[in-house]
């Protein structure tokens, strides 16, 4: 028996295995494909993400891997340039195709001990008071303390629990796939410089691995069966219709289609079964922020949820997961729609976009929008106080050297730059930092996840703060 099931193997499974097993918590990830998924659905790494690498001392690995990109113009595609002074020491867009990611996630992951199985669909899961049972299609039955459902947008587990899945449906279907072209690549620049700036939802190139191109095409009407992929000959059709030449497609290596559905589970957990990542939302892929979304809501539940396996938990920490990050996915949902709207070909489309385009040159606006996509401005509602409370500390420098360099373990952590206060009681959970040199404040105290949950420099306000995210003092 393990402490925690994870279904499903992609970014989010994954990242929430390797912050289990941080706490040492015993975690069995069921993932149903036999081999790693090969589809390139993301491309990269937004700052937030960036962020929680460097704080898991993952980063390195990751930036020997990808492409460090400006950080601007990612709202609905609207040029602009990166906004200055962003709050983060991360302003830059790490551009690495999924697989990558998800490889290096999943070594991550067997590194510290989860037990990876691949080949194992779950069809079945049932709970009681003190655990879940998984049943696999082969028949096997794994039995768990808690499991948590990263299996996607068409998640398995979200269905059996029968949470509603409640939004809007797919209108606009988008083909996307890898194959290569007979056309020469004078003509495919033209068609990319005539066509990319009326119709956004086309772009074809290079994807620098032989003769293979990127191609991403508007589809026709949404089919039935979206779970199908499209054939080549339905890419040939939409490239005709859209560019007026379908470039000699041939020898696809995989295709794709995507719709601009956006739908949010109602709840995040049911008794000892949660959602996370595609599971738990959807919405179209437009500014990039889907597989970035997951990781993140797997950075918040992963300490929380150990905190409970491993017996510390406060009351009502485990379902501060769904309070905490349930509101973010729906404005990322808000935020991705209208962009699909600002990308629309339509008359009122193109207005809207005439209009965003001028607001944007606005620098506080660009700055706005610019955190949304990259989620570094998400305060979440921890009870006011200071300014900064709710808010994630970006990687300032200490006497020590980088923050983030101080919370590779997944721990609490108290900043003090006066040297007169205390975690006696928390220290198995909290580490204590004095000597911090570029702070505004004289303390506080970072969630494992970063958040700031206190600040300020009275003991005795500390002391009322210090079990409400990690517990009971010890002793």
């Amino acid at each position: 028996m393990c402490d925690v099931i994870v279904v499903g193997g992609g970014p989010t499974g994954m990242m929430l295995a390797s912050e289990l097993r941080l706490h040492g918590v015993r975690v069995c990830v069921l993932e149903r494909d036999e081999k790693p998924f090969p589809v390139v659905r993301a491309l990269g790494l937004h700052a937030r993400s960036i962020e929680i690498m460097a704080q898991r001392g993952l980063l390195d690995r990751f930036l020997a891997r990808g492409t460090t990109y400006p950080l601007g113009g990612f709202f609905a595609a609207i040029p602009a340039p990166p906004p200055e002074g962003l709050d983060t020491a991360h302003g830059y867009v790490l551009g690495m195709p999924q697989p990558l990611i998800d490889q290096l996630l999943a070594e991550r992951a067997a590194e510290l001990g989860a037990d990876i199985r691949r080949g194992c669909e779950v069809a079945g899961l049932s709970q009681d008071e003190d655990g879940v049972t998984a049943e696999l299609a082969s028949g096997e039955r794994v039995r768990a303390r808690y499991l948590v459902g990263c299996d996607g947008g068409r998640s398995t587990v979200r269905k059996l629990l029968g949470v509603a899945f409640p939004g809007e449906p797919t209108r606009v279907e988008t083909l996307l796939g890898d194959m290569e072209v007979t056309a020469d690549p004078e003509t495919v620049a033209a068609a990319m410089a005539d066509i990319r700036p009326r119709q956004l939802r086309f772009a074809i190139g290079p994807t620098g691995e032989g003769g293979t191109h990127r191609i991403v095409v508007p589809g026709a009407e949404p089919p039935g069966d979206r779970s199908q992929p499209p054939t080549l000959e339905e890419f040939r059709r939409q490239l005709r219709a859209v560019a007026g030449t379908d470039f000699g497609v041939h020898s696809p290596r995989w295709l794709s289609r995507f719709g601009d559905a956006t739908r949010q589970a109602e709840r995040y957990r049911v008794g000892r079964v949660l959602l996370a990542g595609d599971a738990a939302h959807i919405h179209p892929p437009v500014g990039g922020q889907g597989l970035n979304l997951g990781v993140q809501d797997a950075f918040n539940l992963g300490w929380k949820l150990a905190a409970e396996v491993n017996g510390w938990a406060p009351k009502g920490l485990l379902d501060s997961y769904h309070d905490e990050r349930h509101p973010v996915a729906a404005d990322v949902l808000v935020s991705t729609r209208a962009q699909m709207a600002l990308m629309a070909t339509t008359a009122d489309g193109r207005a809207m976009r005439q209009l965003m385009t001028e607001l944007v040159e606005l620098p506080e606006v660009n700055r706005r929008l610019t955190e949304k996509i990259t989620q570094i401005a998400v305060r979440y509602d921890l009870g006011g106080g200071h300014e900064l409370v709710g808010r994630r500390l970006r990687d300032v420098l200490l006497g020590q050297g980088p923050l983030y360099g101080l919370m590779h373990g997944g721990r609490g952590l108290l900043l003090d730059q006066t040297g007169r206060l205390s975690v006696a009681g928390w220290e198995d959970r909290v580490d204590h930092v004095v000597d911090v040199s570029e702070l505004d404040v004289p303390a506080v105290l970072l969630r494992p996840d970063g958040h700031v949950a206190w600040a300020g420099e009275d003991q005795a306000e500390l002391l009322e703060r210090l079990p409400r995210w990690f517990g009971a003092a010890a002793g």
